[in-house]
């Protein structure tokens, strides 16, 4: 039988070696075992894989990317998968073996995934839609190693602490003009849910995981959750939502304070994670009355945050 050319071998006309070439947009259907008598979370999944190409490739093989990701799914099977990002794990060290020529290879998932909330008040039960990923790089060369990592990004609302206390002054004011002393005038302002001008938040957490230590995603979820000025839910009657309304302007957050408040609840929670596991952490307001959108991001080790909250605790 005639051998087929292997055009990807090839020398290419401009030898530069690539960072990343792979495919994107792979959906597969991913089954995660919970233990005990729950049953299994099934996850519609979309995944990244790349490989790095040197300078004398003209291509990847890249029909053997969604190979390793068949292969690997197909074994999850019949030997149960508890972490998403212990399965994009094992994909990465699949590439390298199957590219020989790459020393680095990274694998992105990200699902839907589906949470149950109760209404603060009627206590209708509605699920909601987060977005949960994992990442993995796995590297060839002499000093190789793995990383994995996984987080979650959730929908709230925040509520601007700025013109609220705007608002709050002329509260104050008016109250005065209606006969009340300067002091009730300000304590009945302080207690009042004064209106503000409210953003749709994008909390993030992203944690790098190590030592084969478990990070549940349902932690990470509710800490960005409380980060943010409310939750925000699919269905609320008119009782439900009155009490969202009046928790999130008692509670006014900026983008910073959303992204601090995630750092110390992370410190908090995660008690067991290493020092030297790296976190990620992300807000976006999507503002209600500007053009812009407010952002904020810190990257740390989970040590780095420990010493900085122990020290202004000190303080």
């Amino acid at each position: 039988m005639e051998t087929l050319p292997d055009v990807q071998s090839l020398v290419p006309e401009y030898p530069i070696n690539l960072t990343r070439v792979g495919v994107t947009g792979v959906k597969k259907l991913v089954k995660v075992e919970r233990g005990g008598d729950e049953r299994p979370i099934v996850l519609i999944s979309s995944f990244e894989v790349f490989v790095d190409l040197p300078s004398d490739r003209k291509g990847a093989n890249l029909s053997r990317n969604f190979e390793v990701i068949d292969d690997v799914l197909e074994e999850a099977i019949n030997r149960p998968v508890y972490e998403i990002e212990e399965l994009c794990g094992e994909i990465a060290k699949r590439l390298l073996s199957r590219h020989e020529y790459a020393t680095r290879a990274e694998v992105k998932m990200k699902s839907e995934y589906i949470v149950h909330r109760q209404t603060p008040v009627t206590k209708v039960t509605c699920q909601e839609v987060v977005d949960i990923f994992a990442e993995a790089m796995a590297k060839a060369n002499p000093s190789g190693y793995l990383t994995k990592s996984v987080g979650a990004e959730v929908l709230g609302t925040t509520v601007c602490p700025c013109a609220q206390e705007i608002l709050k002054e002329q509260v104050r004011r008016e109250l005065i003009n209606l006969g009340l002393n300067s002091d009730n005038a300000a304590q009945f302002a302080g207690k009042l849910p004064v209106a503000s001008h409210n953003q749709r938040g994008r909390g993030s957490i992203s944690i790098e995981v190590r030592n084969r230590r478990c990070v549940s995603i349902d932690k990470i979820i509710r800490i960005i959750e409380e980060s943010m000025s409310s939750k925000v839910y699919g269905l609320l009657k008119r009782p439900d939502e009155a009490v969202v309304v009046a928790k999130a302007h008692s509670n006014p957050k900026f983008v910073e304070d959303c992204v601090r408040t995630m750092a110390q609840k992370v410190v908090e929670t995660f008690v067991d994670l290493p020092d030297e596991a790296f976190v990620t952490l992300k807000q976006i307001n999507e503002e209600s009355i500007h053009q812009h959108n407010a952002f904020a991001e810190r990257v740390a080790t989970i040590g780095e945050l420990r010493d900085e909250l122990a020290s202004s605790r000190q303080a």
